[in-house]
């Protein structure tokens, strides 16, 4: 049992137990699952003792106080109980981000105390560390004072070290953004299987496989939709991103059909980047991989999350650890320069010894982009629906994060982009690595929200960004390819909502 007093009435509802998991470094589900008897509820009994008049505890003042609040927080933890009790003044306009930035430091002081446990990220519940450090240098810091600035809030000296080299890397980057430019994202919602850690919102070609050709017909007329509304409001093409699903679901033909729509709207050679997911192993093919190529992409995902049979298996994969090293080897041959794959740390039926092995065995191969994920299970996903989440919990996807940083430097690869999500298994982060000149751009823009990013398709969002500002506005797509296919007039009836932004902000 936590109960907090002095605590602002805003913080209630989701917002309490958001700080509370927070502030602690773990998911509500994690905890819950990985120590029952943790907590029972998470109450906050608000002092209003000084809006009433009473005399205030640090000034002595008889009047009404505005600037000074007691905050206790305590803990009952397994039959223990402990205390914590700051005196806090805050400052005009202040007052709720300095009692969440006070009541997570005390919640992790006393959980740390108690548990034992000390999560890496202290108290930062953001998706966006890098983006808070890149803030910090953009107001004047320098690099030391941003740390100072994440040590006081319990990050540890590792992931601040992270979180400077890779906001370095993405200061640099996005110099190339101008306030006029644009990303292209394009949505195909189709893989062979889906992956038991997968939530996101892509159908099995075996039981949807009806949907793909009138899917893919309504999604290069959006596509040509798209392009008009960017043209006629003067963006620029920065990136393009093909991404799903995987996109090597479609047939050769099919993809020739979308990469062809793709080439007659949209000025592809003056990208920055064109990336196309090739994903899977069990997807791809010569004829494929030449269609891609000639289509003009830039760089392609070869994904295999794994290099262990085992546990390709135990995830819902068709493939073997072979199959992948000979599609590098495929796109090697036929001229690719510039693959990223990704990783999963914290798989089911993964150790340490086994991600070490898959990580050497990857960086032989040497892909240009690593990107390191560490297994996020969401509600929609298999293996949290079919109770195999219990397991995945007490995996130490932190030493295998730590292998994958510490390997990966020594073969020449820096972090260009990093992101946490809910979920993670210890509260870690996703971050991607490349050799020097490499870097993903895409990914950056998208994840820092400094363009606009057009996307098409369904489950597609596109984010609407000021161009100098830092207003956003989203407009969602339909969820379902079903749905998108059945209601797609309203899709391109929304395309409107781009034109009346941009009117509105120029």
């Amino acid at each position: 049992m936590i109960t907090v007093s002095g605590m602002p009435k805003a913080f209630s509802g989701e917002d309490k137990d958001s700080l509370y998991a927070g502030a602690i470094g773990m998911t509500h589900q994690e905890l819950v699952e990985h120590e029952k008897e943790l907590y029972q509820d998470v109450t906050f009994l608000p002092d209003t003792r000084q809006a009433q008049g009473h005399q205030c505890d640090i000034c002595s003042n008889r009047e009404f106080c505005a600037a000074h609040y007691r905050l206790v927080v305590r803990l009952c933890y397994r039959g223990t109980q402990s205390m914590q009790t700051r005196y806090i003044v805050t400052k005009p306009g202040m007052f709720e981000k300095s009692m969440e930035y006070h009541f997570g430091q005390m919640v992790y002081d006393l959980m740390r105390e108690a548990t034992g446990l000390t999560p890496p990220w202290g108290i930062l519940t953001g998706v966006r560390p890098v983006k808070l450090v890149r803030r910090c240098l953009d107001m004047g810091m320098n690099e030391q004072q941003a740390a100072d600035y994440l040590e006081k809030r319990y990050v540890s000296p590792h992931k601040i070290q992270l979180a400077l080299d890779t906001a370095r890397k993405e200061r640099r980057m996005l110099q190339k953004v101008e306030p006029m430019s644009y990303s292209l994202y394009v949505s195909i919602p189709f893989c062979p299987s889906r992956c038991s850690y997968c939530s996101f919102v892509s159908h099995s070609i075996e039981k949807a496989g009806k949907l793909v050709e009138p899917y893919l017909q309504l999604l290069c007329a959006e596509l040509e939709e798209t392009a008009k509304v960017a043209d006629s409001l003067g963006l620029r093409l920065s990136t393009i991103y093909i991404g799903g699903g995987t996109p090597t679901t479609l047939t050769a033909q099919q993809l020739r059909q979308l990469t062809d729509t793709i080439s007659r709207c949209y000025p592809v050679e003056k990208a920055l980047e064109y990336t196309i997911e090739a994903g899977r192993p069990d997807t791809i093919d010569e004829e494929k991989l030449k269609v891609i190529g000639e289509a003009g992409a830039t760089r392609i995902s070869i994904n295999p999350q794994t290099l262990n049979d085992q546990v390709l298996k135990n995830i819902g994969r068709k493939h073997t650890a072979q199959d992948i090293l000979d599609c590098i080897t495929l796109a090697r041959k036929l001229g690719f320069s510039n693959i990223n794959c990704d990783l999963i740390a914290g798989l089911n039926g993964e150790t340490p010894q086994s991600f070490r092995e898959t990580v050497d065995r990857l960086t032989a191969v040497a892909p240009e982009n690593i990107t390191v994920h560490t297994l996020s299970v969401k509600r929609a996903a298999r293996l949290r629906q079919e109770g195999e989440y219990l397991e995945a919990v007490h995996n130490p996807a932190a030493e295998m994060i730590e292998y994958a940083q510490q390997k990966l430097g020594e073969e020449g690869y820096i972090p260009y982009y990093l992101y946490r999500q809910r979920d993670t298994l210890g509260n870690l982060e996703n971050t991607g690595y490349c050799k020097p000149g490499r870097e993903g751009y895409y990914n950056v823009f998208i994840m820092e929200e400094v363009q606009t990013i057009l996307a098409v398709g369904a489950g597609a969002t596109t984010k609407l960004r000021h161009p100098h500002g830092e207003e956003i506005e989203r407009i969602f797509n339909f969820k379902y390819p079903y749905e998108y296919i059945n209601r797609f007039e309203q899709i391109l009836e929304r395309k409107k909502q781009v034109v009346k932004f941009y009117e509105r902000v120029l």
